[in-house]
């Protein structure tokens, strides 16, 4: 394909013309395309001289917001009006999603990431994916891979067992990667078991490209590309930001001394090049700005999740004290390379004075960390002469580069909320945030409390058409609440030190260490309520070559139409390796009118019971009973089933190092072994001893017996044959 292109050509094409642009070819017909920030909105630079301000755009609600929709359909949509505004606006590639895993609470750019678990995440990647892609607009899926906090994001080493990172951190990447098909895909800054990302042919080339099928560009993240040559050995495409003149002259120069096979660099330079074909075959088109608006309400308002309600809510005609800045001066997304500049912004207290005929009045509370006493006598009193007061707190802003210090809410925030439930038991606590805070334990005194996180642009009117029953809500938590930090699997090695993070946790990460060492938290992954109630039937489960499909009735049991999220988790009871007590599997946001009885069906892939079988380098399900717990969080559990599921044919090696114990433990190796060592009957207790010894250690502490080294080697021929 680019026969004709020098080998300084194809360096060019490989890395960018400047910020946003690639490298424009003119000898061979070969524009420049466009790629800029998402993910949820398009962030357009306003001028080249300032490449991180960005054009009015839509400010969807970041993914904190709508992964708590647990709805893939509703993701969907977003995807397709991004696509249509990046389209509009000349964008041939929006950089999202992100679908690193919320390893830690603290991590400053959870208000990015969808979930700490890899299944949801996945679905709603894939959703986001194709809904930009159906308008013609590629996706860049990052940051690939293991980059789960800030704090020296550049050079840090995440250190991850394989296991752990084949099943939680690169799960939603290889699904994304297999159902959406993304056209790009984004190397992360950070190093992976000692190696930068950037160059690290494992997971770009054999991982990424071997395993998973992708065929598209791989682009580094803005600065990530230590060494261009070493990078596009190891199967990167394209270096951003450019341009990049001599990291252009190191390639052309390792060609031509044969340290980097032409034919490598000839393969990224096709793979840019196709990229931009395939942009550059679609036009520019408007869109509706309007429409977005009210599509960013609706996804706000679907992924407020009500935590607590003691009758309080939806709001009735009395009057309404609105307490706290946030109210009047809204927190909508984080800071960083996402930060979008809104088509318009609205404010939850003018929504809600517009809401309600009835006396609304607002004070500040407070105006910085530090409590001010005469705000607070104000906001109390006014609490004091209303029938309700909604009091709107939560986290300084959140940004890309810089992990949070701590869960707690600012302390001014914390003084008003408790000056004003001692001055009106009728509070409503709201949370404005992009990742969680401890609400421990001062929760306890609040009769109502709703985590809004950052509800884009059009937040304000989505907690209002919560807060008054307009939308029954019906959000969900992508992600565990602890008590306390040093509650949470990764407190004791978040954010590591001295270029390193270890992922100590293993495959414990966010509920599945709670619940493995039974730990109290505050609020559980995929919890919410609702203005109505469900009720569960007994579910039912049938297993097949293509996984276990899953059956309940559900029942909406009150007066208000609504949403249930009904969630489905295995167990594998009796299991070879160490599991989660309880894993996601499947999940359905069902709508279901009141009064009225949906049969929900569940759809668990034979490929997600799998786990990493590290002694074989495959993926393997176990045979057995499989125990598939349906509710409608990890900790509200309704009904279960039990399945049996049939296992792959697993046969190890045995070898020289294994054990006494796996010999016997395997039928040819117990055979082979057990004919060798007839003779004198061993002693049933030196045997036991002698269980977790190798078959070559035990020859060497016995000279003269059966197993001389010479035997052993006869046998580990013998029962591989």
């Amino acid at each position: 394909m680019n026969a004709h292109l020098t080998a300084a050509e194809q360096a060019a094409l490989t890395s960018g013309a400047d910020f946003w642009h690639t490298t424009a070819v003119g000898s061979a017909g070969i524009p420049a395309i466009t790629l800029t920030d998402g993910p949820h909105g398009v962030r357009l630079a306003v001028t080249p001289g300032d490449p991180l301000t960005g054009q009015p755009a839509t400010c969807f609600p970041p993914a904190v917001t709508a992964a708590s929709t647990w709805d893939p359909d509703l993701v969907r949509r977003m995807g397709e009006a991004l696509g249509d505004e990046a389209r509009a606006m000349g964008v041939s590639v929006l950089l999202g999603p992100a679908v690193n895993l919320k390893r830690s609470p603290l991590c400053g750019r959870n208000f990015e990431y969808f979930s700490e678990d890899p299944l949801l995440t996945a679905a709603l990647g894939v959703a986001w994916v194709c809904g930009v892609q159906s308008r013609g607009v590629g996706a860049s899926l990052k940051h690939f891979a293991a980059n789960s906090q800030e704090t020296d994001r550049m050079r840090v080493s995440s250190d991850v067992d394989e296991r752990t990172l084949r099943e939680l951190y690169l799960r939603a990447f290889a699904c994304v990667v297999r159902k959406a098909r993304p056209w790009t895909v984004m190397c992360s800054y950070n190093r992976l078991n000692g190696v930068h990302v950037a160059q690290h042919r494992w997971l770009l080339t054999e991982v990424l490209r071997g395993e998973w099928g992708f065929d598209g560009v791989v682009v580094s993240d803005w600065g990530a590309v230590v060494d261009r040559v070493a990078s596009v050995a190891a199967g990167l495409d394209l270096t951003m930001p450019g341009p990049d003149a001599a990291g252009d002259r190191a390639l052309v120069d390792a060609v031509r001394t044969g340290r980097l096979d032409q034919q490598v660099l000839t393969r990224s330079a096709d793979r840019v090049r196709a990229l931009v074909g395939r942009c550059a075959a679609h036009a520019t088109a408007g869109y509706d700005v309007d429409a977005h608006h009210a599509l960013a309400r609706e996804i706000a308002a679907r992924g407020i999740v009500l935590l607590k309600n003691d009758g309080v809510l939806p709001l009735g005609a009395g009057s309404i004290a609105v307490l706290g800045e946030y109210a009047r001066t809204p927190r909508y997304q984080g800071g960083g390379s996402s930060a979008i500049t809104p088509t318009r912004l609205d404010d939850a207290l003018s929504e809600i004075t517009a809401a309600t005929s009835a006396r609304v009045a607002f004070a500040p509370g407070y105006d910085s960390a530090e409590p001010d006493p005469a705000l607070l006598a104000e906001a109390a009193e006014l609490a004091r002469t209303s029938d309700v007061a909604l009091v709107f707190v939560g986290t300084p802003a959140e940004t890309e580069g810089v992990d949070r210090a701590s869960l707690d809410l600012p302390v001014a925030h914390l003084e008003l909320v408790q000056q004003v439930v001692a001055a009106n038991p009728r509070t409503v606590v709201l949370l404005c945030n992009g990742g969680v805070v401890r609400t421990a334990p001062w929760d306890a005194a609040v009769p109502g409390l709703v985590e809004c996180w950052l509800p884009g642009q059009a937040g304000g009117g989505a907690i209002a058409d919560v807060l008054f029953g307009r939308v029954n809500p019906s959000g969900r938590l992508a992600e565990t609440i602890p008590r306390r930090l040093v509650d949470h699997p990764s407190h004791l090695d978040f954010p590591g030190g001295d270029g390193h993070l270890r992922y100590g946790e293993g495959v414990h990460v966010g509920y599945r260490g709670f619940d493995a060492r039974e730990q109290e938290v505050s609020y559980a992954f995929g919890f919410g309520l609702s203005y109505t109630t469900f009720a569960y039937g007994a579910a039912t489960a049938t297993a097949d070559q293509h996984g276990i499909r899953v059956r309940v009735p559900v029942t909406n049991t009150g007066d208000r139409d609504g949403r249930e999220v009904v969630q489905a988790y295995v167990s594998r009871p009796g299991s070879r390796v160490r599991r989660a007590p309880r894993e996601l599997k499947a999940f359905a946001n069902v709508p279901i009118a009141a009064g009225e009885t949906a049969e929900v069906v569940l759809e668990i892939a034979r490929d997600d019971l799998a786990h990493w079988d590290v002694r074989l380098s495959r993926w393997v399900v176990e045979g057995g009973p499989h125990h598939v717990a349906v509710g409608a969080s990890s900790r509200d559990l309704r009904t279960t089933a039990v399945v049996e599921v049939d296992g792959d044919d697993v046969r190890v090696p045995l070898t020289g190092q294994s054990s006494l114990a796996e010999w016997f433990a395997d039928p040819r190796g117990a055979r082979v072994l057990g004919s060798a060592l007839d003779g004198p009957a061993i002693d049933p207790a030196l045997l036991t001893l002698a269980a977790a010894m190798p078959l070559d250690r035990l020859a060497k502490m016995f000279p003269g017996g059966p197993l001389d080294p010479a035997a052993v080697a006869r046998l580990v021929a013998a029962v591989n044959s």
